[in-house]
């Protein structure tokens, strides 16, 4: 028994469920919007602007990783979490102190300093659930990121159902549920999550297997969440029924590990490689890598890394292909943060006066297109030998195809903008982070996964903050009879984002056009790799 459990404790299967369970509350930030702004608002007395300003801090918290991914270089995945661990606890257990009085009112510029620093310890979670993962899994980084990422953009309607069963007397807890909970789970599986030495023969065939379990398990927790989340938005049911409907919750997400655990104590844990063998494999294979690249290369030529090889992140930034897969992002990101940040708004132009119901389905809809990302993307590369990126331009496509059926105002345009914007957007997270591990490594992995999480404040600021606002901005005036300005002006029809949705599509069609040119420059490298 105690050599099974040593073996399960080694086992690749159990970090990855681990990882899925850190990443399931690792979205703090996702609860800021609609269940921490509202409470410190009141309890501080701020204003929208000054609520505003605490979310921009949230924004940055979330996608500044520059430290966590340089950390996870030189420190192991359990530093990386306890930090982040830390940063969460200080930060958000501030933010609960000032609320509840038990600390006297800080300046404005200190409780945005608190929650960009709450908000910043996901990055850690994140970076360290990725680069072990990706190091346990380097033959599927498509289910693996698409996997992991699916449960962060899930984590806000996990930790809320968790909250509602709790049901607490005071909005205020809230705030201490996000500062304590997330924690205490990283703590608990600190020494867990990291990367850890594969079975001499690694069998895809058998992991594929275990893959399809745990996406099948995704289907089962989306459909189900989606369920609780709109009969919750449209019947008033009772605090009994909401906690055994978090309790089920809580036993779902504890089903995974049954994958790891049938892989030890049933089908039996195949051999542990020894450092010595695991080094030459790893060797043997990064060898086979440099002289697919380095064949055609003349000798003055061959200077640096080469693609397919581990790259820095000022390597990498020295590549063509880096940032044209960083501006596809920001592009194709951007489309879809523009209808995630105005959904409210777009749902209550059209006469939608319930907002929690296409919320819920644009979550869901993140959720299984991150997940479905990562396994469209792993089987382009696996049957048909293409670039991952091809999968990013088809989905880059498929939103443009959507946001051009709300600006023609075609009949249910605002289920399908929700769920194929939402799918589209999710896909992204899994297919760009994927593809820049394929084409620069995993060495510094960390770093450039946390570069590439800057396209979503630029895309949200460009296209949200800019283009959309003012576009709604103008429709509001023209239909008040007004060229003033005023806070109180609203928007009513489809036109109020209509033409936004229109100049949307054509940005996706240039972030396609983007994709298919990484295609194009790395078709050849992922041909010969698949041949390998």
């Amino acid at each position: 028994m105690t050599h099974k459990l040593k073996a399960l404790f080694n086992d690749p299967w159990l970090v990855f469920v681990c990882a899925m369970w850190i990443q399931s509350v690792a979205g703090v930030g996702y609860l800021f919007g609609g269940s921490m702004s509202p409470v410190i608002k009141t309890s501080l007395g701020y204003n929208q602007k000054q609520i505003a300003l605490l979310g921009v801090a949230k924004n940055l918290g979330d996608a500044i990783g520059f430290v966590s991914g340089a950390l996870s270089e030189v420190s192991p995945s359990w530093m990386v979490l306890l930090v982040g661990a830390a940063q969460n606890l200080v930060g958000y257990g501030a933010v609960w102190l000032v609320v509840t009085g038990l600390l006297p009112n800080l300046p404005l510029w200190m409780l945005f300093v608190a929650i960009f620093v709450g908000t910043n310890g996901e990055t850690y979670y994140n970076t360290a659930s990725l680069v072990s993962c990706i190091h346990n899994f380097p033959e599927s980084r498509g289910p693996v990121v698409g996997i992991l990422k699916g449960f962060s953009g899930l984590s806000g309607a996990i930790l809320t159902q968790v909250y509602l069963m709790l049901n607490p007397s005071h909005d205020s807890s809230v705030i201490l549920m996000v500062a304590v909970g997330p924690p205490v789970v990283v703590l608990a599986l600190l020494f867990i999550v990291r990367p850890v030495e594969r079975s001499c023969r690694t069998n895809l065939r058998s992991d594929d297997l275990r893959f399809m379990a745990i996406y099948g398990f995704c289907v089962v927790l989306a459909v189900y969440l989606l369920g609780i989340l709109v009969i919750q938005s449209l019947v008033d049911i009772t605090q009994t029924i909401i906690t055994t409907s978090g309790a089920i919750l809580v036993i779902l997400m504890v089903v995974p590990v049954l994958v790891p655990s049938a892989s030890v104590f049933i089908s039996g844990n195949p051999t542990l490689m020894k450092p010595e063998e695991r080094t030459s494999k790893v060797d043997d294979q990064n060898e086979v890598k440099t002289l697919i690249e380095r064949n055609d290369m003349l000798p003055e030529k061959r200077r640096g890394p080469c693609i397919g090889e581990d790259f820095t992140l000022l390597q990498a930034l020295g590549q063509a292909d880096f940032w044209l897969i960083f501006m596809s992002l920001v592009l194709g990101v951007g489309s879809g943060i523009m209808v995630i940040d105005n959904l409210g708004q777009i749902c209550y132009s059209l006469g939608y006066n319930n907002t929690k119901v296409f919320v819920s389905l644009i979550s869901i809809s993140n959720f299984l297109g991150r997940v479905a990302g990562g396994y469209f993307s792993e089987l382009i590369i696996r049957k048909l030998s293409l670039p991952r990126t091809l999968a990013m331009s088809a989905v880059q496509a498929m939103m443009s195809l959507g946001l051009v059926y709300y600006a023609i105002d075609w009949p249910g345009k605002i289920y399908v903008v929700t769920i194929v914007i939402g799918m589209g957007y999710g896909a992204h997270w899994a297919i760009a982070p994927a593809s820049v591990s394929d084409i620069f490594g995993l060495k510094s992995f960390g770093s450039l996964y946390n570069f590439q999480i800057i396209a979503l404040p630029v895309g949200s600021f460009v296209f949200s903050g800019v283009v959309a606002s003012n576009i709604y901005d103008y429709y509001a005036r023209k239909q008040a009879g007004t060229t003033t300005e005023s806070e109180s002006l609203v928007c009513a029809g489809s036109v109020c984002y209509s033409v936004t949705c229109g100049l949307m599509s054509v940005v996706c069609l240039m972030a396609m056009a983007l994709s298919l040119s990484v295609v194009y420059r790395t078709r050849r490298f992922y041909l010969r790799l698949h041949k390998t």
